[in-house]
């Protein structure tokens, strides 16, 4: 059934916070795990959004939809998790229209990552999109525009080189190890956590320490012995967290649990500990450092840490940017032509029925009266008009909706 009190313009918005503005204790309040994600897309549906992308990482939680005001799309985003609205708008951002197709570009092709060149939210994007498939809530829009966006994602990787080296936060994380512990091939190593950046870190330290006292704990045990089956490493039941820790020289926590998981009260230290938190929200409480001889460090400040690898990078980023403008024009001609076209065919018929009782008239009225010539004439002057009209809707510059919105209210039209 037909829903009249659906606004007949909606605009297309990206709304979200990253690490650019919200460090790492206010990204974990607007973090959404798979449960949240999926209560927000059926608060979503219920409120009558017709699509709908969220993505919520270490990094960013942003959603991409259609609404009639921003406000609908960040009120699910704290309905849904620990961040209130006040916090947003101190943090927060809003883009609309082409701006938010542009944002997109930006974080899929990795330009916008924490880490420049960092392609994991490519991923991300793809899953949310297909979750958001699987409940009803894409259009024809929002797959074209994330095809687009993997596109330009795959030819940024093969015809540029701005992922090459190993950077990313796992990657830095390990740098950090290597230069701030001594006899590192030596020492205790736990990992808490095997989510993807927990393998990639563990990988990481067995491909770089060459150490053999790695353990692995998890609170899936079976993951954990997965991963440690390929590396030939330790693996300890979730349980004896507690002693691990105080065996432990260097630990690494790369969990998804939402409240912190080591505290102080956990740890009965005789020796100095250096704790890499790499969660999203924290999940090392920091009164850790209150005891002597810990030394705790989050993602944010190794996500800071620049080397060579990345100022190479930097060098490839116009090379990236020139792809981007390519595959965003193709995706651009294809909206707004099939945005206006149903104007443009209903004005020329609002503007053929104009002429066809003017024709009547005419042919009744004037003795002699030439039809067939009225009739050539009179379609050379539509063509010309909705050509006009065309060529301002294809125009750059144009606020397309809004003269659409124009141009149906003026020669009473409704396109189909």
């Amino acid at each position: 059934m037909e829903n009249n009190n659906v606004p007949k313009h909606l605009y297309f918005y990206s709304v979200g916070l990253s690490y650019k503005k919200a460090d790492a204790e206010v990204r974990g309040q607007f973090s959404l795990d798979a449960v949240a994600k999926t209560r927000l897309l059926e608060q979503a549906k219920n409120e009558g959004i017709e699509s709908l992308i969220v993505t919520s990482t270490c990094n960013r939680t942003e959603i991409y939809g259609f609404a009639e005001h921003p406000f609908q799309l960040i009120k699910l985003i704290c309905d849904n998790s620990n961040g209130s609205v006040d916090s947003f708008q101190k943090v927060g951002f809003v883009y609309k229209n082409q701006e938010a197709i542009n944002h997109m570009f930006r974080v899929g092709t990795g330009l916008d990552s924490q880490i420049l060149g960092d392609f994991e939210i490519i991923s991300q994007i793809k899953t949310s999109f297909s979750h958001s498939k699987s409940m009803g809530l894409t259009n024809a829009f929002t797959e074209r525009l994330v095809n687009a966006v993997i596109q330009a994602s795959k030819r940024i990787k093969t015809e540029t080189e701005i992922s090459s080296g190993a950077t990313s936060v796992s990657f830095a994380s390990v740098q950090y190890i290597l230069k701030n512990v001594d006899d590192i091939s030596n020492k205790n190593i736990l990992l808490f956590g095997t989510g993807k950046i927990g393998r990639n870190t563990c990988e990481n330290l067995v491909k770089h320490t060459k150490n053999e006292h790695i353990t692995l704990i998890n609170r899936t045990k079976d993951k954990a012995e997965k991963l440690a089956g390929k590396l030939n490493l330790i693996v300890k039941d979730y349980s004896e967290l507690h002693l691990e820790l105080q065996k432990a020289d260097v630990v690494v926590v790369a969990t998804g649990a939402q409240n912190p998981t080591v505290d102080k009260a956990i740890l009965n230290l005789k020796k100095p500990l250096l704790i890499l938190d790499l969660s999203i929200p924290k999940n090392v409480n920091e009164n850790v450092e209150e005891l002597e001889g810990v030394t705790l460090i989050h993602m944010d400040y190794l996500s800071q840490l620049t080397d060579e690898t990345l100022e190479n990078r930097k060098l490839h980023i116009p090379a990236a940017e020139a792809i981007i403008e390519e595959v965003k024009e193709e995706f651009t001609t294809w909206m707004k032509g099939r945005k206006f076209a149903p104007t443009i065919n209903a004005l020329k018929e609002k503007l053929n029925a104009i002429k066809m009782s003017e024709l009547d008239f005419q042919s009744r009225k004037i003795t002699d009266f030439n039809e067939e010539q009225a009739e050539i004439i009179s379609n050379r002057i539509i063509q010309k008009i909705t050509t006009h009209f065309a060529n301002h809707l294809k125009d750059d510059d144009t606020m397309v909706d809004e003269s659409i919105e124009w141009i149906e209210k003026v020669f009473k039209i409704k396109a189909s």
